[in-house]
């Protein structure tokens, strides 16, 4: 017979103890499939894109693991075939352990969350890995059986060391698997959300855009709350599965529901608004962010007009998001605006124009965009009826959104944490302000992304703008090439831009440069699957 009883044990035993070490190889990439909302096709497009060191590290574990097995296999073939074969493990395992231990120094900036959706991922990753390590155990021997030679018997296993080469496909079936289960269980999730939000008596404002979101979405919540009982999406939930995790965990029991609206691609802002049935809208503005996905502005633009269209009472508009003005609309520019503003390294000054009047105001927040986006979610309280001292008041309330370009002391030198995912805007906007500052001015930054053909032109108009600083440090692996160009294109001192490898690099180096009075801008601090 083929399989005896303990050919088959040995087998499947083997299966098991290679399945567990591809495990610990490859499920730290899972963290990239979350940051894509555990869609495959993103996963494997981030896996397979051109300079991916991650693809790379795991070619070179396969060749290691090919040249291993092989040459263990015939150093001891004077044990016989089964001998030479059961050395090998050692060779493949201390391989695989090796590369989990040498892994850790590229650590996830965007951990992997251990949520339940996650552990069921990775449990189906694993059955996945070991029905393939079984399938692939079993068809050698087979083969070894059906060849019939010595030197077969010897290097069946050899083919082992290729399986690396199959993580990103095994781990997207796995996924593709688990959505048998996962999809119609979120469906039933964001419907009872839907069901909570429209039984509810409370005002649902939506706030959409190409940059800006979080920030006036609290900005707004902070100057609603001297009148209403407010609510917003925690952090940055602006996914249907996001917004329904809020409501359903926290409830609706407040007077206005702020909710903030992503979107990626067409129909992602209908699907929200089918979901939240939003009374009042913002839309900040529109810019080429995530212009990979939709590509062109048009169809940005387009997308994000589809709030202002949709709310049933009123909404507010942006400057770069007036295309199409809906009846009853607030524009910024002609209803309202941030004037004569000043900057400087302290706060921002500048006069508030609303329809009931002028305001002055003076905020902690540092950058033009601060006023702007105040503007904005002032203009929202002014269309739900709040008087100008009402405003005034909530503006007071107003302090800085973490990582969005907040402003840090420590031991006398000066943070800039701009590090939540920049955009054309708010990138230049950073760097105008970072030249507040005295002392030496630091910028890390990886570059921007997600805007399809225009990213190396619009990363080499960011190297320019980082002309005159004193230290740039570029981290990453794969998009900082267009920065470098556009800096040295446009004048830079080659002595004063470097690239680093991680993040962890770049904090090593402002540790030992960094003196009292110096700023540090971090500029856009990418997840995992850009670097």
């Amino acid at each position: 017979m083929i399989f005896e009883a303990s050919t088959i044990f040995c087998l499947v035993a083997g299966a098991l103890v290679a399945a567990v070490l591809f495990f610990l190889c490859s499920y730290r990439t899972a963290g990239v499939l979350q940051q894509e909302n555990y869609k495959g096709s993103a996963y494997l497009k981030w896996y397979y894109a051109k300079g991916n060191m991650q693809n790379r590290r795991m070619g070179l574990l396969s060749i290691s693991l090919l040249l291993g097995i092989a040459v263990f296999n015939l150093c001891f073939s004077f044990l016989s075939a089964k001998g030479a074969n059961a050395v090998a493990v050692l060779p493949f395992a201390g391989l695989c352990l090796l590369y989990v231990y040498a892994d850790k120094k590229y650590a996830l900036k965007v951990p992997l969350r251990h949520t339940r959706r996650a552990v069921r991922l990775g449990v189906c990753y694993f059955l996945v890995l070991v029905l393939f390590c079984t399938g692939l155990g079993f068809g050698m021997t087979a083969t070894d059986y059906a060849v019939g030679k010595g030197w077969m018997t010897l290097l069946r296993y050899v083919p082992f060391g290729l399986v690396p080469l199959f993580f990103p496909l095994l781990l997207a079936a796995a996924n593709a698997i688990a959505k048998i289960y996962e999809t119609p269980v979120n469906r039933r999730f964001i419907r009872k959300a839907k069901g909570a939000l429209a039984e509810s008596g409370c005002i649902r404002i939506g706030v959409t855009g190409s940059f800006g979101k979080t920030s006036v979405k609290n900005f707004a919540a902070a100057i609603l709350s001297v009148r209403y009982r407010v609510r917003v999406t925690p952090a940055s939930f602006n996914t249907p599965i996001g917004i329904a995790l809020d409501v359903n965990r926290e409830g609706l029991d407040c007077d206005v529901y702020l909710a903030e609206m992503g979107a990626r691609k067409r129909g992602d802002i209908s699907e929200l608004c089918d979901m939240v049935c939003p009374d009042y809208g913002i839309v900040t503005g529109v810019c080429p962010q995530h212009l990979e996905t939709f590509g062109s502005l048009e169809a940005i633009a387009e997308e994000k007009g589809v709030l202002a269209r949709r709310a049933k009472k009123g909404c507010v508009l942006g400057a770069s998001a007036q295309g199409h003005i809906p009846e009853g609309a607030l524009c910024e520019g002609k209803d309202f605006a941030a004037e004569e503003i000043v900057c400087t390294a302290d706060g921002t000054d500048f006069v508030l124009r609303l329809p009931e009047g002028k305001i002055p105001v003076h905020t902690q927040l540092l950058g033009r965009h601060a006023a702007q986006d105040i503007a904005l979610a002032a203009a929202l309280a002014s269309l739900l009826g709040m008087s100008a001292e009402e405003i005034g008041e909530g503006i007071g309330k107003i302090v800085p959104v973490p990582h969005r370009l907040q402003k840090i002391c420590a031991n006398g030198r000066f943070i800039l944490d701009d590090s939540y995912n920049s955009n054309v805007e708010g990138a230049a906007n950073a760097v105008e302000t970072l030249r507040l500052f005295g002392g030496k001015k630091f910028v890390v930054t990886p570059g921007l992304v997600e805007l399809g053909m225009l990213e190396e032109a619009e990363n080499e108009k960011l190297g320019a703008a980082l002309v005159g600083l004193d230290e740039i440090i570029l981290v990453g692996e794969t998009l900082v090439l267009a920065v470098r160009t556009g800096y040295l294109a446009a004048g830079g001192d080659a002595e004063r831009i470097r690239v680093v490898p991680t993040l962890q690099k770049a904090q090593d180096i402002l540790a030992e440069e960094l003196s009292e009075g110096d700023c540090v801008l971090f500029l856009n601090d990418l997840p995992d699957k850009y670097l």
